[in-house]
């Protein structure tokens, strides 16, 4: 009989090699009850070290830390992630930006003298855009969600459905086949719906450790976008699923 740490080790393993684990093959596997299983699920998801799913459980996203410590950590795959976001924006387009450490490094890569329109629930991205002279910005209102420094609620997805825009540049926490897209948050992934059915096109920005993975709160299927930019190191492996589901996938 495997003890609790060996039982919790080969999850965590069977979730990096599979990017699932189902509950009733893990019983069988460790010749446990689910009950058994389960509980080991529950303390391992305890320690965000996975998200727990109906049957099972799939690898947690990273990506859910407070935007301050998010920010510390910028990686060169995400500035080169925001770096092809910024190349897609065409001259007159409209553009809804989501909030984020990925949006922030977005901004800075515009063009000097691009004319656009931003359109943005983000005060961060909002005040980021005060020197571009020719951005026209537009913050839309609501209550501020502090961990993502973004606005929420009613008021927010009211002011959106005025909104036509051309593309939407998302932010998730996780990216997965299956689970879809998702955030840590119910509010935001709310908002994040409602500004994908506003945009001729949606485009996700998603760093490495946004892939495969899943947070609590789904935003929809992977083909609520169209366009998915990950870096140029990425795993093939966790790419061609989101390629045979219809994506374009931009390698940064």
């Amino acid at each position: 009989m495997m003890l609790t740490t060996q039982r919790k080790k080969v999850i965590l393993e069977t979730l990096e090699r599979d990017g699932q684990v189902l509950a009733g093959e893990l019983a069988e596997t460790f010749g446990v009850s689910e009950d058994t299983v389960r509980r080991d699920l529950r303390e391992l998801a305890g320690e965000g070290l996975l998200q727990r799913v109906h049957g099972g459980a799939l690898p947690a996203s990273s990506a859910v830390a407070p935007f301050v410590e998010r920010r510390e950590l910028e990686s060169s795959g995400k500035r080169a992630i925001a770096i092809a976001a910024a190349r897609m924006i065409g001259k007159g387009q409209i553009v809804i930006v989501d909030g984020g450490t990925t949006s922030a490094e977005l901004i800075r890569h515009i063009p000097r003298d691009l004319a656009a329109t931003i359109v943005t629930h983000s005060p961060s991205v909002a005040v980021g855009l005060v020197d571009h002279p020719s951005i026209e910005v537009i913050v839309i209102g609501g209550r501020l969600y502090k961990h993502s420094i973004v606005t929420v609620g009613a008021a927010a997805i009211e002011a959106m459905s005025h909104i036509r825009a051309d593309l939407y540049f998302m932010g998730v926490t996780g990216v997965h086949p299956t689970a879809g897209l998702s955030t840590g948050d119910l509010e935001e992934a709310y908002v994040k719906r409602a500004l994908a059915a506003r945009a001729a096109e949606t485009v996700v920005l998603a760093s490495s450790d946004k892939l495969n993975a899943a947070s609590a709160y789904s935003i929809g299927e992977v083909t609520l976008a169209q366009t998915i930019i990950v870096e140029r190191s990425a795993k093939k492996v966790l790419i061609d699923p989101l390629a045979k589901l219809g994506l374009t996938v931009v390698r940064a």
